[in-house]
């Protein structure tokens, strides 16, 4: 990055990370919503949850599952709004890096962006994650037996995603040109 010139291409990549956090932020508020309507309107819920299950729990069982998904949906919407926050400091770090190569602050600069630029996408990461399983959080309306199938299958999809990928493969592999 410092010695790119024109730095477009790296101010183009931060505007991409920036609205695809922003709108997973906007997505998780708006699930955040839906929940949060689930208890004004709640005995309708409860009947409508019951047609898909065999058994009839009181009304309280019902609101600590909606309540359990909307932590996990609220966690994802903190996540992305500071992973949103992060981008920004990062972009305003690349921006302090002096065009000289040279310079002294050019690659401390550039170092603590960085350094930013993954805090953020560690953030974006746990984000997803917490929208994972808000996601197999909605299975437990089925039953307790379906929630921790849903669970072991998120759990699997993803190790494989972020363990046992091919992209991460390609991540992990040599840096140096092939002959």
């Amino acid at each position: 990055m410092v010695t790119r010139q024109p730095r477009i291409f790296d101010a183009q990549i931060l505007a991409t990370l920036r609205q695809s956090t922003s709108f997973f932020a906007s997505a998780t508020m708006i699930a955040i919503g839906g929940c949060l309507a689930l208890f004004g309107n709640m005995e309708r819920f409860i009947g409508v949850a019951e047609d898909l299950t065999l058994g009839t729990d009181p009304t309280v069982v019902w609101e600590i599952k909606v309540m359990v998904l909307l932590i996990f949906l609220a966690n994802g919407f903190l996540k992305f709004v500071w992973s949103t926050r992060l981008f920004g400091y990062c972009t305003v770090l690349m921006a302090a890096v002096p065009n000289e190569a040279d310079n002294p602050l050019s690659s401390i600069r550039a170092s603590k962006a960085g350094e930013i630029n993954i805090t953020a996408a560690r953030g974006f990461n746990r984000g997803l994650r917490s929208v994972y399983f808000a996601l197999t959080t909605t299975v437990w309306l089925l039953g307790a037996g379906a929630l921790i199938a849903a669970v072991a299958f998120t759990c699997l999809v993803l190790l494989r995603r972020e363990f046992a990928s091919q992209s991460r493969a390609v991540l992990l592999g040599p840096e140096d040109p092939q002959p």
